[in-house]
């Protein structure tokens, strides 16, 4: 220890580390695939813990209101217990909605899936004189190609049917080995819950140990910031979600769709990802429909759809955020296409709560500068 407070020494472990840091990126790029597959395997291993550390984090958000309600409670034995008693009924809640999802919603999308496949000679053949019609019409500069439709459709779906469409989930999604990643992130999510406070102590310990103490506020400020930001953007795309994919259930069972409330489920869950998410989730209900009732429901679907879109647009989402994210759709659209490159899906549901805290950083760093340079100007005046 004593070496350290050694002047010489201590000036000269910059460029110690530098050096080391130069020989650790050089063995790595010289040694890539050794590297990659390193990484590959620990990602391989840390994987459910991650997961568990997310799902914490969601549960996290109604167990801090669980917990604040029973911390009101008059009743002594709760109110000294209130964190066992509040991790045992965020877990009950959600192990009710996760045995409704599996008991409910998977056979119903299921059937709904296997009643579309088993179907699709059908949809096939209406589409086929929906094309005829508008061909059969005449228009100018309008002709659309039955073949290369058909053609199209056919490689989409020839590999597509009722007996083989579990066997093509399990190999996609490989069912044990999403259980058991499942049931290990669900118990390490209890731990991390459980362990949440000791946790931020040594968060903050280490920060104050490598920074200064004003760097400290500015990061735990800016932290704190951003857990806000997510917990209320999760919070608000939820409620959104259940409204939106309400409403859209409800229209399209007015249109008499068969899939009414597997397709409301969905746009529901891809409000979630902003802008893209409606997009895709309009777009693929109309192909829906389209196929199974016709172009013209298919229009009135559209017209519906976007006025639906256009209200939580621009009344129920503004209402939900209150002004809390006031981005432009330019930079909420940069922000999910950067994420969506850098992290998938998870990087474009993040992106919005991180960019407006970076909005936040760049707007103080600005007006602190301005004001320094008022002052400045101002001392400098006769």
């Amino acid at each position: 220890m004593n070496v350290f407070k050694n002047g010489k020494i201590k000036s000269l472990l910059p460029f110690f580390l530098l050096a080391i840091a130069v020989i650790i990126v050089f063995k790595i790029i010289s040694e890539i695939g050794f590297f990659a597959g390193l990484v590959k395997n620990i990602w391989s291993i840390v994987t459910p813990f991650f997961y568990g550390f997310l799902l914490a984090y969601i549960i996290n958000i109604p167990y801090s209101g669980i917990k604040a309600q029973l911390k009101k409670t008059k009743i002594k034995f709760i109110n000294k217990r209130r964190k066992l008693f509040s991790i045992i009924i965020t877990i009950m809640f959600f192990s009710l909605i996760i045995f409704s999802i599996i008991y409910f919603i998977v056979p119903y999308i299921f059937n709904s899936i296997s009643y579309f496949i088993t179907n699709l000679p059908s949809y096939y053949e209406r589409v086929r004189l929906a094309v005829d019609y508008i061909n059969s019409l005449g228009l100018p500069n309008i002709h659309i190609s039955t073949e290369s439709i058909m053609l199209m459709l056919q490689e989409i779906f020839q590999n597509i049917s009722v007996d083989n469409f579990s066997s093509t989930i399990n190999a996609v999604f490989g069912v044990s080995s999403a259980i058991f990643t499942g049931f290990l992130a669900f118990i390490s999510s209890i731990y991390i819950l459980a362990e949440k406070e000791k946790f931020k102590i040594f968060i903050r310990r280490v920060i104050s140990v490598f920074a200064t103490a004003d760097i400290s506020d500015v990061i735990l400020k800016y932290t704190g910031r951003l857990n806000s930001n997510f917990k209320r953007y999760i919070h608000i795309q939820t409620i959104d979600g259940c409204i939106l994919g309400t409403i859209v259930t409800i229209e399209l069972l007015i249109l008499r769709s068969p899939y009414a409330l597997f397709l409301g489920i969905m746009l529901g869950i891809v409000n979630y990802i902003p802008y893209f998410g409606s997009i895709f989730g309009t777009f693929f209900v109309v192909i829906i429909v389209a196929f199974t009732q016709g172009i013209t429901v298919a229009a009135i679907a559209i017209i519906i759809l976007l006025i639906t879109q256009q209200i939580d647009g621009n009344i129920i989402q503004p209402r939900l955020m209150g002004g809390s994210f006031s981005l432009s759709p330019l930079l909420i659209i940069i922000s999910i296409t950067i994420g969506g490159a850098a992290a998938g899906i998870f990087g474009m549901i993040a992106a919005i709560p991180i960019v407006a805290v970076l909005k936040d950083i760049l707007e103080n760093f600005i007006n602190y500068h301005e004001q320094k340079k008022q002052s400045i100007k101002h001392l400098n005046e006769p």
